[in-house]
Order: C-alpha cells, then sequence, then structure tokens
C-alpha cells in the first residue's frame, strides 16, 4: 500500500476539515429553526393567554354581551391581532371556559386536604369556594351558563364538549385517589354530570340575568345548598349500587369502606 506524503497528508486533512464543517453549517440553521419556531409557539402561547385573562376582565365590566371589540380594548390590542391568535369567536369561548375551570379547581386543590379532610368537609369547601368564585365573577358566569356566542352561532357542541372534559378529568381524579379499580367509571361520569347540570341550574338561578338582580339568597346559604344537592346525588347514585359512603371518613377511606362493605 502506497504510503502518503507529508503534502498529501495535508491536502487530506485540509478537505476533512471543510467537510465537517460543512456539515456543521448545514446543521446549523435546522437547530436555530427549531430554536425560532419554539419561541414563536411559547409566545403565541402566552399572547393567547393574555387575552383570555383580558376577556374575562372585559365579562367582568362589561356582562354577558361582551364583544370582541370590547375584549381586544381591555387587552389593549386591535381586534385584527385577536383573530390571529383564535380561530373565532367560540374558539376564545372555549379558551375562557378552560381557564375557569382551572382556576376554580386550583382554587379548590388548595383549600382541601385529601388525606385529612372527610369526605363531607370536602364537599362542604368546595361548594363554599365555587359560591365565593361566582360572587367575584358573575358576569362570567352568565356568560357561561346562558352561552352567548354559542347562541349567537348555533353550535352549543363545544361547550357541552367543554363540559363533558370537566366531567371527565374530575372521574379521572377521583379513581386516582381512591386507587380503586372497581369503580364504574361510566356510573362516576353519570354522577358527575347530575351533579354538573343542577349546579349551573342553581348558579343560573341564585345569580339571575342581569347584574341589577339581587340574590335571593345570602352565599352562606347557597354553599350550604349546593353541598346538599351533591351529596344527595351522591347518595342517590351509591344506593342504586348497593354502596354505603361513610362521608366522616376522608375520600380514599370513605369509598374503600363502602367497597369493602359490598364485597362482603
Amino acid at each position: 500500500m502506497p504510503r502518503l506524503t507529508h503534502s498529501a497528508k495535508q491536502r487530506a486533512a485540509k478537505v476533512s476539515a471543510k467537510v465537517s464543517a460543512k456539515g456543521a453549517s448545514d446543521s446549523a440553521p435546522t437547530v436555530r429553526s427549531d430554536a425560532r419556531s419554539e419561541r414563536w409557539r411559547e409566545h403565541r402561547v402566552k399572547v393567547r393567554q393574555e387575552f383570555v385573562e383580558a376577556a374575562v376582565r372585559a365579562l367582568d365590566r362589561c356582562g354577558p354581551e361582551v364583544s370582541m371589540d370590547d375584549i381586544a380594548k381591555e387587552a389593549g390590542a386591535a381586534k385584527p391581532k385577536l383573530y390571529r391568535h383564535f380561530e373565532d369567536k367560540l374558539d376564545l369561548y372555549t379558551a375562557v371556559v378552560a381557564h375557569i375551570q382551572h382556576e376554580l379547581t386550583s382554587r379548590i386543590a388548595t383549600n382541601a386536604n385529601l388525606l385529612t379532610d372527610t369526605t363531607s368537609q370536602l364537599i362542604v369547601s368546595s361548594s363554599r369556594e365555587y359560591a365565593e368564585f361566582v360572587t367575584e365573577h358573575p358576569n362570567v358566569f352568565r356568560f357561561l351558563v346562558h352561552g352567548h356566542y354559542t347562541r349567537a352561532s348555533g353550535e352549543p357542541e363545544r361547550t357541552v364538549a367543554a363540559a363533558h372534559d370537566s366531567a371527565r378529568r374530575s372521574v379521572s381524579l377521583l379513581t386516582i385517589a381512591l386507587r380503586d379499580s372497581n369503580i364504574s367509571v361510566e356510573n362516576a361520569e353519570l354522577v358527575s354530570f347530575s351533579i354538573f347540570g343542577a349546579v349551573v341550574s342553581a348558579t343560573d338561578w341564585w345569580i339571575g340575568p342581569n347584574a341589577a338582580d339581587s340574590q335571593p339568597l345570602p352565599i352562606d346559604e347557597f354553599a350550604k345548598y349546593l353541598s346538599a344537592i351533591s351529596r344527595g346525588v351522591i347518595d342517590s347514585a351509591a344506593a342504586l349500587a348497593d354502596i354505603t359512603i361513610d362521608f366522616d371518613q376522608p375520600l380514599y377511606l370513605a369509598f374503600s369502606a363502602a367497597m369493602s362493605t359490598t364485597a362482603e
């Protein structure tokens, strides 16, 4: 095999260096492009969230008949920019629903202890937190309950889908907390939907369609009724399944005891 001269070795090294440099330069634009795409995605998420929060403030101020102009003005942006981040009014409506669900769930979770609070205490505290949240944002709930955008478009499906998602998340949290595979997901979803429907109807009655309407019950009384309604639905559904729930036990123990009793 012929040996390379010193000059040949130098030429080979230069060629190798050029190839390596070219490969690095070819991959660099892809990396930069991916980084730019990620920054743009994060920016869009941030701006979209800012518009959702502006929509909540506009609803608090203007009421359920809020317009996209009102929301854009509240956000300090032009309406075309608002439409660049949302497909249509219903897309924004759905985002507001998801935001309220997240805020309410976080608030309830912050003030509850699944390990020590009894099931009865969890129902009472959740009802109270919900009632307080409604009093802080009555116009938002009027908007959500009466579905201004969905009525205008004749498309209530997204609202129903949001309710479905909320119910399924509640059931998922319940099954995780109980760690019991014997729970019927379908039955739990039915109970969740029933409570959701009852609470929405009660809220509609309590706050009324107009801000000028006075609340027919003080918040403490309303929260007590919500607790009683929720517990009544759970009790009735448990009775149909031949399960006795111990409401004086923490959630995971109340249902575990019920399952043990059923198994015997």
